[in-house]
């Protein structure tokens, strides 16, 4: 079984290991090693634990998952030279990357938080040499999209890998909405996950503008809704917000 490695263990790390255990050895690299021990437990299989200072890279396969302002520190602890190196954080250019780890060939990806569930949206870009390799790792945890460029990863970014926070706000604000009109809480938790279920199946095959024609009838309750939401601009923050992800990505480069 292919052995990857991932430098970091956080909560995206852990994430994105939940599946890749199905089926790749996994090892990690950190700081600490009862955060390392702790990794471990919370992934409930065995996995090889290593301390970053000295550890050399030579022919492994990495999964970088640390905090983006710590790669100048963080690469300098290492010894040798990998043979990919793929690269989960916002922002850090393949530039970047390449001037401080030594590999053969890097990547950048930008999973989601549903990777843990394996219905992560993930975007790759980099070297072609890796191309095959990482469509073939990530798909594991969801669906893969290649993209040409680093601008076009960046814009995924602000979509995608911010995108389970927006979804989360709406659908905090949709239940609360429903406990104001006077539906019980557990009523309208259980109403609104439903819904997401249900529109993320639909959205698949029907474009977004359809959708809303279908359920908007004439005079009707959506139709009032819908009219509250424009005048609130939701649609303008909802651009807006893109926009603004997509600057912060930039200036983390």
């Amino acid at each position: 079984m292919e052995t990857l490695t991932f430098i970091g263990n956080g909560n995206m790390a852990l994430s994105i290991a939940q599946k890749l255990k199905e089926n790749y050895k996994i090892e990690v690299v950190g700081r600490d090693m009862d955060k390392l021990k702790h990794f471990e437990k919370a992934l409930d299989c065995p996995v090889e634990k290593y301390l970053m200072e000295g550890f050399d890279i030579s022919n492994k396969a990495l999964i970088l998952c640390v905090k983006p302002n710590n790669v100048e520190a963080v690469s300098a602890l290492f010894k040798g030279t990998a043979k990919s190196l793929y690269s989960v954080l916002a922002g850090t250019t393949l530039q970047k990357l390449k001037t401080h780890f030594r590999t053969e060939a890097t990547v950048r990806t930008m999973p989601n938080l549903a990777a843990s569930v394996g219905a992560s949206m993930t975007s790759i870009t980099g070297d072609t040499l890796l191309k095959d390799k990482a469509l073939e790792i990530f798909s594991s945890i969801g669906q893969t999209l290649w993209l040409d460029s680093e601008k076009e990863l960046d814009i995924a970014t602000a979509l995608a890998g911010s995108g389970p926070a927006y979804l989360a706000l709406i659908a905090e604000a949709l239940a609360d909405g429903a406990v104001k009109q006077g539906l019980k809480r557990e009523y309208a938790m259980a109403t609104m996950r439903g819904l997401f279920e249900g529109f993320g199946l639909l959205i698949q095959d029907v474009h977004p503008a359809l959708l809303k024609d279908a359920v908007m009838s004439p005079g009707g309750t959506t139709a009032a809704g819908y009219a509250a939401l424009e005048e609130g601009q939701v649609r303008a923050s909802c651009i807006h917000a893109i926009d603004e992800a997509y600057k912060k990505a930039k200036a983390l480069a």
